[in-house]
């Protein structure tokens, strides 16, 4: 089973329990992924001179273990006859 970036997957333990979502990014080092619009944290961000500061919303890494697969990508090779 290998969780790849656009991939479909459902979060087995957690606040978001239970809930699908597409892998957005990827952390192989330390086998984590980030699925868009689950698992949010609150960064405090300092106001720079191209951005406003304040708190802001984003997704945070999940570990892999706690990621189920529910739907791949089907691509048919040249080979292919079915």
């Amino acid at each position: 089973m290998m969780i790849k970036k656009g991939l479909k997957v459902k979060i087995l333990t957690g606040k978001d329990k239970s809930k699908e979502g597409e892998v957005i990014e990827i952390d192989r080092p330390h086998n984590r992924a980030k699925v868009k619009e689950l698992n949010m944290v609150k960064k405090h961000v300092k106001t720079t001179k191209e951005k406003k500061g304040g708190i802001v919303s984003k997704e945070n890494f999940i570990h892999m273990s706690n990621l189920r697969l529910i739907s791949e990508k089907k691509t048919k090779k040249a080979g292919d006859k079915k």
